[in-house]
């Protein structure tokens, strides 16, 4: 089985412009996702997948392999898929490209989930969700199966806490996924769909044409999206708790 990682990455985000190259606690985000991937065991390679020559030349800089794309996918998983095709690997791995707390770990753990479970063409992870997080539409929550499987995503509180019932759990989805290379190359051909589009979440394509997704559920990381630039103080608070912790190991 060969894995590799490609992370998406363009300039023109409608939230966040030129998010890539934003400087995380004095390096570009880009570089700090990238880092933290290549630490994954199982990863033969990490790429950036980007159509814009500065996020090129930048990830250059650092050392990182890119490959260049159309500048007209709608989709992160559009240009992943795009540049999958030019490589040979058994499993697709999609990195956020806003996620500068990425760890190594954590891409394995993806990994592992998808090949625990034959009949699934892809996986991602979750964690327990913190306070702050349930209410937040920019943190994704997410239903499980008994068996691991996810049953919806959702921006807004999910499942619903209603008041003759027990207190709910929620669990928050961390923005990584792995793919069968078959699956992902026929996932990125399947129509958009309606709640797709409502909760503008791509990985509701899947379910709602009836393809299940493996969920894999970690402990000890800290998960922070970038999605704003105010993200940024709150991933380097983290960043330097982190590196506290480690030092005092």
């Amino acid at each position: 089985m060969n894995a590799v990682g490609i992370i998406p990455a363009r300039h023109a985000s409608s939230r966040f412009p030129g998010k890539p190259l934003a400087v995380v606690a004095g390096r570009p985000m880009i570089q700090r996702v990238w880092e933290g991937a290549r630490a994954a065991k199982h990863l033969r390679e990490v790429y950036v997948a980007t159509d814009d020559e500065r996020i090129a030349h930048c990830c250059e800089a650092f050392g990182a392999p890119v490959i260049m794309t159309s500048d007209v996918h709608p989709t992160g998983t559009d240009r992943v898929a795009e540049a999958a095709a030019a490589l040979h690997d058994d499993v697709i791995v999609n990195i956020q490209g806003d996620e500068p707390l990425i760890t190594g770990f954590v891409v394995d753990s993806v990994v592992t989930s998808l090949l625990e479970d034959d009949a699934v063409g892809m996986s991602t992870l979750v964690q327990a969700a913190g306070a702050a997080d349930i209410d937040d539409p920019n943190r994704v929550k997410v239903v499980l199966d008994r068996h691991g499987r996810a049953l919806y995503f959702s921006r807004a509180p999910i499942p619903h806490s209603h008041r003759t019932g027990p207190a709910a759990s929620y669990w928050h989805h961390i923005g990584i996924y792995a793919y069968r290379r078959d699956f992902l190359l026929r996932f990125v051909e399947l129509p958009q769909t309606a709640a797709e589009r409502s909760e503008a979440l791509e990985q509701l394509r899947a379910l709602e044409h009836g393809l299940p997704i493996r969920v894999g559920v970690i402990e000890g990381f800290r998960s922070v999206a970038v999605d704003v630039p105010a993200d940024i103080q709150r991933a380097e608070a983290l960043l330097k708790e982190r590196d506290r912790d480690r030092s005092a190991k």
